[in-house]
């Protein structure tokens, strides 16, 4: 993400002008050259571990689900999604205590990050993560499980439901009350306080059909509204990036990754749409909204699969997009924790050919699917490695190169 912080140290090698955060504010860059020549503790490091580290267990979560509803399957996928799905749980527990360690010996970090301009965009990557974990419990464990995991997840979806409504309505407020975000800085990442909510249909969807008719229906009408709310706050800050594409210049090399994020909204979106589509029928009462002779199930089942099919491609625009623009600039990025939009957003438009070939019964979409699926796998594969290298080597969780950096005098 582009810094919107006026005063800028001049960087004094050529790798640091190819930094994520070249732009370091002056405390922060003396902060930074300290510690390049007295390593910082543990307890220091522990300090810049921010939000958007939970992109990681995003998109973690998000291949996971893939790999539980891809077609053409083979022995052994579901094991390798199940052991996506405990590395993600891992790596959700660990974080979350990394989280509340940082908050304990900095408690002044944590109203900050709530709507710094930077990290507080990603707070609710935490709580998508949540949504991914409800999600792949139904996928992974309900199987094997017996009926109280069906109750327990049902409770999980309200009370989440309930929880990122008020974080998607009090964040953006403070947002608009506390910062001021220049027009020409625009990233998609402005959509993730509402993205929580984005994923609410898609879980709904994995979660209905083993819900009991009097718990499934209330699910179905709540995760349709919430998708709406949703889906209509994404397109107001699609067009604010629109904007900022078409009267500045493209984000810097480094940040742009980023981009992929605007393939989540409308990925993630198509996907709920065709899923409670499927599953209207089961769920909604015949006589419910009476559509005259026509069954009510029926009816919505068709406008739900062809809403979804509406906006895959709006999803795959945004992908071509993105993917350009980052081929023009692939020479001079560096890793960032943005790296992990090459899984989650995109897992989105993979979600919705998955629910798309599902509906149309098409062995080419299924293969589509399939030959994403595997992309994924890759992507996530290289940015873990990435991801361990800059963490080795000191190019995040280091004093003046996070996303809080514009801290370091607190």
């Amino acid at each position: 993400m582009d810094s919107t912080t006026a005063t800028t140290a001049q960087p004094s090698t050529p790798d640091e002008e190819k930094s994520l955060y070249a732009d370091l504010p002056v405390a922060a860059a003396e902060t930074h050259h300290d510690a390049q020549h007295h390593p910082p503790t543990l307890k220091q490091r522990i300090s810049h571990f921010t939000w958007p580290w939970f992109a990681c267990t995003m998109s973690t979560g998000a291949l996971s689900a893939v790999l539980a509803s891809t077609p053409n399957r083979f022995p052994g996928l579901d094991t390798i999604g199940k052991i996506f799905y405990i590395l993600d749980l891992c790596l959700f527990v660990l974080f979350t205590c990394l989280m509340a360690t940082r908050f304990w010996f900095f408690p002044r970090k944590f109203t900050k990050s709530m709507h710094h301009a930077v990290e507080g965009l990603f707070f609710g990557a935490y709580f998508v993560s949540v949504a991914l974990v409800i999600g792949n419990a139904q996928s992974y464990g309900v199987p094997a499980c017996g009926p109280w995991l069906v109750t327990t997840l049902k409770v999980c979806f309200w009370i989440y439901c309930g929880v990122v409504f008020c974080v998607g309505v009090m964040q953006y407020y403070l947002f608009f009350q506390l910062e001021r975000m220049a027009v020409a800085d625009a990233m998609p990442a402005w959509i993730f306080p509402i993205y929580p909510l984005l994923v609410v249909g898609n879980t709904a969807g994995t979660l209905i059909p083993s819900q009991p008719q009097s718990a499934a229906y209330p699910m179905w009408l709540g995760a349709v509204m919430l998708q709406g709310l949703s889906w209509t706050v994404s397109l107001m800050m699609y067009a604010i990036y629109t904007q900022r594409l078409m009267t500045s210049a493209l984000p810097s090399p480094p940040t742009r990754p980023g981009m992929y994020v605007s393939v989540g909204p409308a990925g993630y979106t198509a996907a709920a749409l065709i899923s409670l589509g499927i599953n209207a029928p089961s769920v909604i009462p015949p006589d419910a909204w009476d559509f005259s002779s026509l069954p009510d199930g029926s009816v919505v089942k068709v406008l739900g699969v062809v809403s979804g099919i509406f906006l895959i491609l709006f999803s795959a625009w945004f992908f071509f997009v993105s993917t350009i623009s980052i081929l023009a600039g692939v020479r001079q990025m560096s890793f960032s924790l943005n790296w992990w939009a090459f899984i989650f957003p995109n897992a989105g438009l993979t979600l919705a050919l998955i629910q798309a070939g599902k509906a149309l019964d098409s062995s080419g979409i299924n293969a589509i699917c399939t030959a994403l699926t595997i992309l994924l796998v890759v992507m996530w594969l290289v940015t873990a490695v990435a991801h361990l290298r800059a963490l080795r080597k000191g190019d995040i969780l280091w004093p003046g190169k996070d996303e809080d950096k514009d801290m370091e005098d607190e």
